[in-house]
């Protein structure tokens, strides 16, 4: 029978109560306080609330909003009673608004969008049927028949007010709401559990999602990235009550909601055009946990300084228990739970080593008691912060402790299988001894703990990084940190800025952090055409040099891994016959050539070769790299 897991129920009907598949032996109990398992008999996963043990507890939702015919199906009480709408996206290629596209598209609405050039995500989008423009005109928001207009129109944070199809839609008097009010719309009616924090939210909220999706939730969940075991892409279309979702601070978007659980993360400064130090950051994360619905939770990383700060006008009393439950009662209403690698933490792991996944295993703990061995095939210490942030998600929508350990049993085995979110230290491919990865870190933060996965997962093989900054302001910015974090590669290839939604008033100097780096090989190389021409030239055709090659940032970089491949499979082909086709360079040509000739002849030719290179303004070192255009490359078979 297939495992199903009820975590609430649509509508107040009571559910039935689903029964567990076989499991292998379930990892022993060291806690005398957590000493729960039902042997003999099954046990569902259930959400806090009044209910008697053994049963699932129905959870109503709350604040329907029945003003709008439009949200009727979003907010999913009447869907199919009235016709849905027509809802037009300005911005619809970018990661936040995409997924709201697709969503409102799985839930059967006519959905229309624009951005100013194609994106990944639009692929998705285009399939599903939306009707997509690039460039924005405010014949945009017209049916190719030219009837109609849309019922809603939702903008992106990084349009601005004076965009051509927002006056249209003002001037035809459309309904416009910012990403936040739109939020603010469809979540109403759901049980919202928010994923924020500076880093990490995307691949948490993926690994929640699947999890709860994997144990029988029929969860709505929006994610700001693709995930490949998502037949959604980056949305689950259920029908609730759960409704998980990225909550980003950028443009203060995640002040739109009201969730029943809020996670954080981690608190840093970022985004820097918007937020003017790290204070005005913790100011606007503090708003966000104070909109936490009465009898709701509070899930934080107690490592993180800026994330734990949250706690100081938080904490009014200490729950002493040892079984698991909720830590702290909040003066705010809500319960606070900490997680972490410190065995401060509620939830806390420890003895974490490598495995023969490339991921690693840990062991979890729950205050002092030992609960349970995990494993992990997503390497780097922020996936352990990561998937001790399901733990205690999970564990809150426990209400009966004689639940938990099935349940934590069950959460260990669906996080064992979570393969992770593209560009998320993603796998491009791999030829000869090269390995290519990509990921969207543009933080300093984020770089450092990519390159700490890598390490973990290569810790012999030279690791060499292509970054791309992301936004003028966030390099001026965070220019030594950048630095700093950089030096921990062994090869570096700073690009041009991916300048997004700025113009360059920042005086930032993409060539003056390549010359800050300390300890690795250097380079400012500004197009990625050149950057790939460097690479292919630069990585070693013996098959015994193994390198691993990351491309870092949110913008075109991600590009440069699937070109480099193509260009270094077709150049280090192996031939049919077994032999290598190897590249030989112009000046190695020249060398050999000059060996035919005799000793005065050789000197005269090389005489006029160094006056020739003086001429050119070439040194030696400059030659190999002159020499690798691709116009200028032969090749032999051995």
């Amino acid at each position: 029978m297939g495992s199903r897991v009820l975590l609430a129920t649509a509508n107040g009907r009571p559910p039935a109560v689903p029964t567990w598949p076989k499991q292998g032996p379930a990892t022993p109990i060291l806690c005398a306080g957590f000493s729960c398992r039902r042997r003999g008999r099954a046990v569902p996963l259930h959400a806090r609330g009044s209910a008697s043990r053994g049963q699932c507890a129905p959870l109503e939702a709350k604040g329907a909003d029945t003003n709008t015919e439009v949200l009727v199906a979003l907010n999913g009480a009447e869907e199919g009673k009235k016709k849905k709408g027509w809802i037009h996206f300005v911005g619809i290629g970018g990661s936040g608004l995409s997924a709201l596209a697709l969503l409102a598209l799985k839930q059967g609405f006519e959905v229309s969008g624009s951005d100013i050039m194609w994106s990944i995500f639009m692929d998705e989008l285009h399939k599903a049927g939306a009707r997509l423009s690039i460039g924005h005109s405010a014949s945009n928001m017209e049916r190719n028949a030219g009837s109609g207009l849309p019922d809603v129109v939702v903008v992106s944070s990084a349009i601005p007010a004076d965009n051509e199809e927002i006056v249209h839609a003002k001037l035809m008097e459309i309904p416009i709401y910012k990403r936040d009010d739109w939020l603010r719309k469809i979540t109403d009616k759901y049980r919202v559990i928010a994923i924020s924090g500076t880093h990490g939210k995307t691949t948490t909220t993926a690994m929640l999602s699947y999890v709860l999706g994997a144990m029988g939730d029929d969860l709505i969940a929006v994610v700001g990235a693709n995930v490949p075991q998502f037949s959604g892409g980056n949305i689950i279309s259920g029908s609730g009550p759960n409704f998980v979702l990225e909550a980003d601070e950028y443009d203060s978007c995640f002040l739109g909601l009201s969730p029943y659980i809020a996670v954080v993360t981690n608190v840093e400064w970022d985004h820097v055009d918007v937020f003017e130090d790290e204070e005005a950051v913790q100011n606007i994360f503090r708003r966000f946990v104070r909109q936490i619905k009465t009898g709701g939770h509070l899930i934080l990383c107690g490592d993180c300084a800026g994330a734990y700060a949250l706690l100081n006008e938080s904490r009014e009393a200490t729950v002493s228990c040892n079984v698991i439950s909720t830590s702290t009662i909040s003066n705010h209403g809500y319960s606070i739970t900490t997680y972490g690698l410190s065995s401060k933490n509620d939830w806390h792991a420890s003895s974490i080593t490598p495995n023969s996944q490339g991921g690693q295993d840990y062991v979890l703990y729950y205050k002092a008691c030992r609960i349970a061995y995990i494993s992990l095939m997503l390497p780097g210490v922020h996936n352990v912060l990561n998937s001790l942030a399901v733990f205690a998600t999970v564990a809150a929508l426990v209400n009966d402790r004689h639940c938990v350990h099935e349940t934590i049993n069950s959460v260990r085995n669906h996080l064992r299988k979570f393969e992770g979110v593209s560009r998320r230290f993603e796998l491009i491919g791999k030829v000869n001894g090269c390995q290519i990865y990509d990921d969207y870190a543009h933080h300093p933060t984020e770089i450092h703990a990519v390159l700490q996965a890598a390490r973990q997962k290569f810790p012999l093989e030279p690791i060499w990084v292509v970054f791309q900054p992301h936004t003028f302001s966030r390099l001026a910015a965070l220019m030594k940190d950048f630095a700093t974090v950089l030096s921990d590669a062994d090869y570096v290839i700073i690009t041009e800025t991916y300048a997004a939604r700025e113009t360059n008033n920042w005086n930032s100097s993409e060539s003056h952090l390549a010359t800050l780096i300390r300890g690795p090989s250097t380079e400012y190389i500004p197009r990625l055409e050149d950057v790939i021409d460097k690479l292919v030239f630069e990585i070693p055709s013996n098959i015994y040099q193994d390198t691993i090659i990351l491309t870092l940032g949110p913008g075109d970089v991600a590009t440069v891994g699937p070109e480099l491949l193509r260009r270094l499979q077709k150049d280090h082909k192996i031939s049919d016959s077994g032999g290598i086709y190897v590249r030989i360079s112009p000046s190695v040509i020249f060398l050999i050539s000059l060996s035919l000739f005799s000793f005065t002849v050789r000197c005269f030719v090389l005489q006029a070769y160094w006056k020739a290179t003086a001429d050119l303004g070439l040194a030696w070192d400059d030659l190999a790299r002159y020499a690798s255009q691709p116009q200028l490359e032969s090749s032999f078979e051995l």
